[in-house]
């Protein structure tokens, strides 16, 4: 059986990440999204077991010391981490995953996934990432602060991706964001075992 795609996508806060993954989701529907657990509080219309899998302090830290997470992190004093044995059951099935993390956790996965797809989802400018914090109004004034100065560190590790797609206008990036993973499904080394019985009829003499 082909082994499936992980897609692994990281943004500073407010570069319009959430909502291309939503967008890609609906346009792919091959493409599973992994549920990240997190200690933070729901925000509004967020749904538990859909968005994230919300939990206790106590309980992550006692689920990241059994070794159930692939990558932790603490970003902005709340805890993200990713299962490890649900991504690995559901990429040896042969399902293509997409990941919703920042550059410390994607660091992290290609450590363990090599050959996962990283894709860095790039904001215009600094002054559009905080005009669309402020019109989100989920967070204060003094976390807005927090993030845009956070977005400098975060966008300085962008190289370490191996797409960049700037989030300036939507429906682009959205169509770029597309075009990377349909390319990316056809690399030769994912391409050679699905495609081996064709290549056994080429060779037949």
């Amino acid at each position: 059986m082909n082994r499936g795609v992980l897609f692994v996508v990281a943004a500073p806060s407010g570069a319009g990440k959430t909502s291309l993954v939503k967008a890609l989701l609906k346009n792919d529907s091959a493409i599973r999204l992994s549920v990240s657990y997190t200690t933070r509080a729901p925000r509004p219309a967020e749904v538990n077991g859909q968005d994230y899998h919300f939990t206790s302090k106590d309980d992550f830290l006692a689920m990241a010391s059994r070794g159930e997470f692939l990558e932790s992190a603490e970003v902005y004093g709340n805890y993200y981490g990713t299962s490890q044995a649900w991504i690995a059951s559901e990429i040896a099935a042969g399902h293509d995953i997409l990941l919703e993390i920042d550059w410390q956790g994607a660091a992290q996965v290609r450590k363990f996934f090599p050959d996962a797809v990283s894709i860095f989802i790039l904001p215009p400018s600094i002054e559009a990432l905080r005009e669309r914090l402020s019109v989100r109004a989920q967070d204060s004034v003094e976390v807005i602060g927090k993030r845009v100065a956070a977005a400098q560190e975060d966008i300085s590790h962008a190289s370490e991706f191996e797409y960049i797609i700037v989030n300036d206008d939507f429906d682009q990036a959205l169509s770029d964001f597309i075009a990377v993973v349909r390319a990316s499904r056809l690399l030769t080394t994912r391409q050679a075992l699905k495609l081996a019985p064709l290549f056994e009829r080429f060779n037949r003499r």
